[in-house]
Formats: structure tokens, C-alpha cells, sequence
């Protein structure tokens, strides 16, 4: 940015601070060269490249777009203005959390750690790259102004996006966070779209599963009934299970499988904070190692809590016409037959398939985006939907194959007690039941309709995450 511009503009502006409006009209009157009252993108694009303004790509395209309150495509001072203090108040938000010694300056270390806390360690190098990118008066350090002024015109906000803006700017290989979905940075936090983004997951999760119920339905039934002697195939499941109950049999065991979204999500999200604070080596520093730990830690005290509706939902799944009334009366009946026991049947076997299901996931996904990231990616650091959920297929697709026979085998212990004839028996004796009779492909029943779900699944999923986080007022 040229310093005469600099020095016009930005020397006596405060964020948020009364003297800002004759610093923001004479901006305007700057940008708004055809002076209507309005500056469109086309104005804003020209007049930022004029003043030296480097943007990122699309950058003129989304100020104006999240500024427009009245939809015309351009943005008049009060919109413009308010923009600018809007995401003055944002910006200052980031630079406090980057500021870990509270100085008022950062340095190259403090970026180096911001980085290191999100599971990215780069080099000092790296690190000053980014701090002479933005420092002006060659301190080596960045104080708020200097920030302010860097960033004023960048749509991005929060750290991540920033991250992401460094990436393409100084050409560091440093990828995106890991891909745990209730990963937070501390303005997030602070300004409560933590709660809005859960919401959101979850709303896609409920969707989704309703979406997906009847092959999640059918799964369940070829893992407990079907066997080398009693082959049934996909269209003969489906056939039995109208016949027996109807279209509307597909979707049993759906609602408790869509109730348990809500305290499962809490859960782990409360959980993960709190074992990342234990996990961690260094105080607010987590590495890749340690946030993967925490992770599969905190799934699995979710799944501990809630693991009594995982009970419920196979046995409302597989129930026949008439056999329960609805969940209470399900939980009512187990207790009363089985006893408390009853509620964790099968827990072990899924306890043991959350660590190499999680690991795999995480590990084949990062490798993937990781690998499209260092071919292809010239422009951006977002691979996009298309690329993003094909990693996620696959990542999902092999995850499962590695932790699918705990899954079966979580599931036939699920159902014991329910199924006419079924023998009780503990993991071990059931594992090597299922490998004489059936051979190693037995503990691979119902894998198909498993995988036929995956894409719809994360289909929906993706659709209705994203409506509900526009809804919600998340900007992308």
C-alpha cells in the first residue's frame, strides 16, 4: 500500500471510534468514482488496485456482497461505513488472540505458535515471511494498525480464514486444521458461532440419517440375520421387511437414531475441549498427535453417555409389528427382562472400532486433500465441495472397512435377546463363531447397503449444513 494513502486514510482511524466517519467519507469519495452515492464491485476492484490494495481473489465480490443490506449490488456510506467498523471489530478480535503477551505488537513466534495451537508447525523462516508481508515500518513486529490496515480490504476474519490467505500470499505449505468437526478457534468462542455451527451439524446429521434410514435399516438386518446358510440379498431384505410392516417399517429405529444427535454432538464437543487441555504438552499448544487423542477420546465418553439409545435404536430397528409401542416402551421392556446390563451390550466391540475407524478417517482424508492440495491447487488453499467430499468418501469408505466387523459384531450383541433363538455369548466366542461357520467374509454382512449410503449421506449432509448455516446468519 502506497504511504500517502496510508497516511490519508488510516492514520487517525479507530475501530469502531467516532473519528472514523471523515476518514470513511473521504474512502468513499474516493472509491465512488462515478460518484451516484454508490460503490458496486467493479468500483471497489478498481479503486483498491489504483491505491495499491492488494485483495485476494473475489475479494471486492464478498465485501460487497456482505455488506449489502439492501440487496443492490453496490454499497452507500451507511452500509460501506458499517462494514468497515463491523470488520475492524472482527479483525481486532484475531489480533488479540495472536497477541499471546498482550504488547500490542506481534512478533514472528507468536505467529509460529498461533499456527503450532491449530496442529500446523512452520518453519521461523516461514514465519517471518508472513510478518514482512505486513509490516511496514520494517520493526519486524505488527502492531494493530499496521494489522488493521493489511486486512481492512480482505474479507478474511477469523484466524482460519486468514491462514488460508497466508497460504496463497507467501506459498506455505501448512494445509488447513484437522478435519474435526467441532474445532473451534477462540473467536468463534467468542462471538457464539461455535453453538450455531453444532447446530448446524447436527441438523444435517438429522437429515441425513433420515435420508439414509432404510439402507441403515437394511444393514442392520443382513449383519444379525443373514449367514452362509441364509443368504439374503438386498432386494429380498427389502421385500421381507414391506411385507411384514409396510413403506413405513423402513425408517424404524430412526428416531432415537436422530434423537441421540443432540446430546452425542454436546457431549463431545465438551469433552474434546476438556482433553485437549488435558493432552496438550505445552499450555494452549496442541499438536496433530495429541488433537487425534482427544478426539477419539472424546468420542468415546460420548458414546459412553449415550451408548444406551446405540441399544435401543438396533432393537427398534429390528423390532417387528406390535413388539414395542415406541422407545419408552422399549427401554421399559429391556430393563424389565434384562436388567441395567442389557443398556451395554456390545459396548467394548464399539469402544474398540472408534480408534482405527477415527485414525484411518482422519489420516486417509488428510492425505487425500493434502496430495490435491500439492498438485492442483494453485489460486487457493480451499480444494472445494466436489474435491472435499470425495476425500471424505474415500476416507469413509476405508475407515469402515477397517472397523466394519466390530461393528457387526456390536450389533449382533445389540440384538441378543431379541432375535428368536439367539445364543448369548461374549465377543471373543461370537467372533469365532461367526469365522467357522462363515468364514472371514461373514464378519462383512451387510457391508453393501452400508456403502451405498456414504454418498447420499454426506450429500445431504453437506446441502443442509450449508442452508442451515446461511440461515443461521454464518457467513461463508
Amino acid at each position: 500500500m502506497y504511504p500517502a494513502v496510508r497516511k490519508l486514510f488510516f492514520t487517525d482511524c479507530r475501530c469502531a471510534g467516532d473519528g472514523s466517519t471523515e476518514t470513511y467519507e473521504q474512502l468513499f469519495a474516493k472509491l465512488d468514482t462515478n460518484k451516484d452515492g454508490i460503490v458496486d464491485v467493479s468500483e471497489l476492484r478498481a479503486g483498491l488496485a489504483a491505491m495499491g490494495i492488494q485483495t485476494g481473489q473475489g475479494a471486492a465480490q464478498k465485501i460487497i456482497s456482505s455488506g449489502d443490506q439492501n440487496k443492490d449490488d453496490g454499497l452507500n456510506f451507511n452500509e460501506f461505513s458499517k462494514y468497515l467498523k463491523d470488520h475492524e471489530k472482527k479483525l481486532l478480535l484475531t489480533f488479540k488472540s495472536l497477541d499471546k503477551n498482550d504488547d500490542g505488537c506481534i512478533d514472528y513466534m507468536e505467529i509460529k505458535q498461533s499456527l503450532a495451537d491449530l496442529g500446523m508447525d512452520i518453519s521461523q523462516a516461514d514465519a517471518n515471511k508472513i510478518l514482512q508481508s505486513i509490516d511496514m515500518n520494517g520493526t519486524m513486529t505488527v502492531d494493530w494498525n499496521e494489522w488493521r490496515e493489511h486486512f481492512l480490504f480482505n474479507p478474511a476474519t477469523s484466524l482460519q480464514e486468514i491462514i488460508r490467505y497466508w497460504k496463497h500470499s507467501t506459498v506455505l505449505d501448512i494445509g488447513d486444521s484437522l478435519a474435526i468437526p467441532d474445532e473451534f478457534t477462540e473467536e468463534e468462542k467468542t462471538t457464539g458461532v461455535w453453538w450455531k455451527q453444532l447446530t448446524a451439524g447436527a441438523m444435517a446429521g438429522a437429515v441425513s440419517r433420515t435420508g439414509t434410514a432404510p439402507l441403515d435399516r437394511m444393514k442392520v438386518f443382513l449383519q444379525v440375520h443373514s449367514s452362509k446358510s441364509n443368504k439374503i440379498s438386498l432386494v429380498g431384505g427389502f421385500k421381507q421387511m414391506l411385507k411384514e410392516g409396510g413403506a413405513a417399517s423402513l425408517w424404524r429405529g430412526n428416531g432415537v437414531n436422530v434423537l441421540k444427535i443432540a446430546p452425542e454432538t454436546a457431549i463431545k464437543f465438551m469433552a474434546y475441549e476438556q482433553y485437549k487441555k488435558l493432552l496438550s504438552s505445552e499450555p494452549g499448544k496442541i499438536r496433530t498427535h495429541e488433537r487425534f487423542m482427544a478426539g477419539s477420546l472424546a468420542g468415546a465418553s460420548a458414546q459412553t453417555a449415550i451408548y444406551p439409545m446405540e441399544v435401543m435404536k438396533t432393537r427398534l430397528t429390528l423390532r417387528k409389528t406390535g413388539q414395542y409401542s415406541g422407545m419408552f416402551d422399549c427401554a421399559k421392556k429391556i430393563l424389565k427382562r434384562e436388567g441395567v446390563k442389557a443398556f451395554y451390550k456390545g459396548y467394548i466391540p464399539n469402544i474398540l472400532g472408534i480408534i482405527p475407524y477415527a485414525g484411518i478417517d482422519l489420516a486417509v482424508y488428510e492425505s487425500l486433500k493434502n496430495l490435491w492440495l500439492s498438485k492442483y491447487a494453485k489460486d487457493t488453499a480451499n480444494p472445494g465441495v466436489l474435491v472435499l467430499l470425495g476425500c471424505g468418501t474415500i476416507s469413509s469408505t476405508c475407515g469402515q472397512l477397517a472397523s466394519y466387523p466390530l461393528a457387526l459384531i456390536r450389533t449382533r450383541m445389540q440384538a441378543q435377546a431379541s432375535v428368536e433363538g439367539s445364543e448369548q455369548m461374549p465377543m471373543g466366542h461370537m467372533i469365532k463363531k461367526i469365522l467357522d461357520k462363515e468364514g472371514f467374509f461373514g464378519l462383512y454382512r451387510g457391508i453393501l447397503p452400508n456403502f451405498m449410503k456414504v454418498i447420499p449421506a454426506v450429500s445431504i449432509s453437506y446441502v443442509v449444513y450449508e442452508y442451515t448455516r446461511s440461515a443461521l446468519g454464518i457467513q461463508k
